[in-house]
């Protein structure tokens, strides 16, 4: 065999192997339960939790605690999982802005000595253009 062969058999073994490893390492979305149920196992990957946030009937976000005065890098609040359980999730950053705007929470963490620590947010918030919709009206032209 040629040495250009041996060295391309190579890097594609190296690529392989790079690809298997971070697929193991790929984190997946779970609710509260499963999660715990891994921490408790010893699995410490980062796991993704699909959750609302708890609203009162006027839409007012219920059991926030932030204060920018007291810790400006601790937020917590109430992330309700597709199963209806109710977890607390602490995230060691500043709050995002817009969060009490938000229809569906992503938390990306894992359970920790203190709880669900979440190591980033993601929100999906309402269109912009939801609220104020353009309505057109066909102009019925006269002959």
């Amino acid at each position: 065999m040629k040495p250009t062969h041996i060295i391309g058999i190579v890097v594609i073994a190296v690529a392989i192997g790079m690809i298997i490893t971070t697929m193991g390492d790929a984190s997946q979305y779970v609710t509260f339960a499963q999660a715990q149920e891994m921490a408790k196992n010893g699995r410490t990957t980062k796991i993704h939790v699909v959750g609302s946030l708890r609203k009162n009937q006027q839409g007012r976000v219920l059991d926030l605690q932030y204060d920018p005065k007291v810790n400006p890098n601790y937020f917590a609040f109430t992330l309700i999982d597709s199963e209806k359980r109710a977890e607390r999730v602490v995230f060691r950053n500043p709050k995002p802005s817009d969060f009490e705007r938000s229809e569906q929470v992503v938390v990306i963490g894992s359970y920790q000595k203190d709880g669900f620590v979440a190591d980033k947010i993601l929100m999906k918030c309402p269109s912009k253009y939801q609220e104020n919709k353009l309505e057109t009206k066909e102009a019925s032209v006269k002959p």
